[in-house]
C-alpha cells in the first residue's frame, strides 16, 4: 500500500490519497486477488475481492464527497481497479492503468463513457503482452471512454515517460 502513495502525492500534490493494502498473499507478496498462475486469475476471487474494493472505494467516496476520484494501480493494483470499473460506475472518473492485465473479455458497461482512462504499458512486457494492453483500450473505447494509451520500449517496469504521461493526462 505503499510503493504507490508517494507517486499519488507527487501527481496530484492537493489530493486527498487513499492507498489501499492487498490481502492476498502470494509467495510472500501482497496483491489484490488470487491467481493460479502467471496471468490465470482465479475467477471466482477476483469477483468477492473485486466486490470488497468497490465497497472500500464507496465507503471512502461517500465519506469524503470529492469533486473527482482519480484511481491508479500498477500491475495487479491496475488489475483490480479495471475489474471494479466493469463492474460498475461513479466510483471513478479518472483512472491511470499502469501495465494492466486483463485475459478475460470484460462485459460490456455503457456508463463507462463518462470515464476517462490512460493505459501506460511495456512494448516488451513478458507479464503483459502489448495485444492485452491494446485490447483493453479497445475495450474501454467500445464503452464510450476517453482512452490514451502510453507505451515505452520496456518491459514489465514503471518508466518515468509514464509517469510523465500520467501528469499530462491529468493535467488536462
Amino acid at each position: 500500500e505503499h510503493q504507490l502513495a508517494s507517486l499519488a502525492r507527487e501527481l496530484a500534490p492537493e489530493s486527498h490519497v487513499i492507498s489501499p493494502r492487498g490481502d492476498v498473499s502470494e509467495g510472500g507478496a501482497l496483491r489484490f486477488f488470487r491467481r493460479t498462475g502467471e496471468g490465470v486469475y482465479d475467477m471466482a476471487d477476483l469477483a468477492v475481492r473485486t466486490a470488497a474494493m468497490a465497497g472500500f472505494m464507496a465507503a471512502h467516496r461517500d465519506r469524503l464527497k470529492p469533486s473527482r476520484v482519480v484511481a491508479f494501480g500498477y500491475s495487479n493494483g491496475a488489475n483490480i481497479l479495471a475489474s471494479v470499473m466493469f463492474g460498475g460506475a461513479g466510483l471513478v472518473d479518472d483512472a491511470i492503468l499502469m501495465h494492466p492485465l486483463v485475459p478475460f473479455a470484460p462485459p460490456p458497461n455503457p456508463a463507462l463513457h463518462q470515464a476517462r482512462v490512460l493505459i501506460t504499458a511495456g512494448r516488451h512486457d513478458p507479464i503483459c503482452p502489448p495485444r492485452t494492453s491494446e485490447a483493453l483500450d479497445q475495450y474501454f473505447r467500445s464503452q464510450g471512454s476517453e482512452t490514451s494509451l502510453h507505451w515505452h520500449d520496456g518491459g514489465h517496469e514503471l518508466r518515468p515517460s509514464e509517469v510523465e504521461a500520467a501528469r499530462r493526462f491529468l493535467g488536462r
